[in-house]
């Protein structure tokens, strides 16, 4: 078995030290506290991860083409979860969403 390439594990070490230091899409999370939504239970750091897994496209050689899109469909779940008024356009589709067992 293969393992992931250099490109997505260093995507993937980034996005978790984003997320953990909120520095991930600070634009769209300016001013949100959202440690408490995401890592005070376990499931919503489980959705986090599977829409950044689910969002993120890799190419033949493993290189990873759209780190920004899939952390800012991040970014936009969690400000979601934190403001109930903030509509996330597009919608989220099911597959983005979908919990991988």
């Amino acid at each position: 078995m293969e393992h992931l390439s250099v490109d997505v594990r260093a995507s993937l070490r980034l996005f978790a030290f984003y997320l953990a230091n909120g520095t991930i899409d600070v634009e769209l999370l300016d001013g949100v506290d959202y440690h408490s939504t995401v890592f005070g239970f376990g499931s919503a750091l489980e959705q986090v991860f599977a829409i950044y897994g689910n969002v993120l496209q890799v190419d033949a050689d493993g290189m990873v083409l759209n780190d920004g899109d899939a952390q800012h469909r991040v970014a936009q779940w969690i400000r979601a979860c934190c403001d109930p008024d903030y509509q996330v356009v597009p919608p989220f589709e099911a597959w983005e969403t979908e919990l991988h067992l």
